[in-house]
């Protein structure tokens, strides 16, 4: 009897600990596609970078950067923003 009782727990425990390593293992694989994806997009952004600094018009990659990412603006150039939407 005593002999029943251990198998039928030692066959529920690696019931158990089988279905939490496939559901570990699912998570680990989306985490992984998702990384890949993310090595994908630096990837691309890096051949980009690569293509401009080669092309010897740093200029306006420097311009495009101002003006587009650190919101620069030229010294004759007015900007109008609605505030009335706060």
């Amino acid at each position: 009897m005593l002999f029943k009782l251990l198998a039928g727990a030692v066959i529920i425990g690696c019931a158990v600990l089988f279905v939490t390593t496939e559901t570990d293992c699912i998570n680990k694989e989306a985490e992984l596609a998702a990384l890949q994806a993310q090595i994908d997009a630096y990837n691309i952004e890096n051949a980009e970078l690569q293509r401009t600094l080669s092309s010897d018009d740093l200029s306006a990659y420097m311009e495009r950067i101002a003006l587009e990412e650190k919101d620069y603006a030229y010294p004759d150039e007015r900007r109008f923003y609605d505030t009335s939407r706060d």
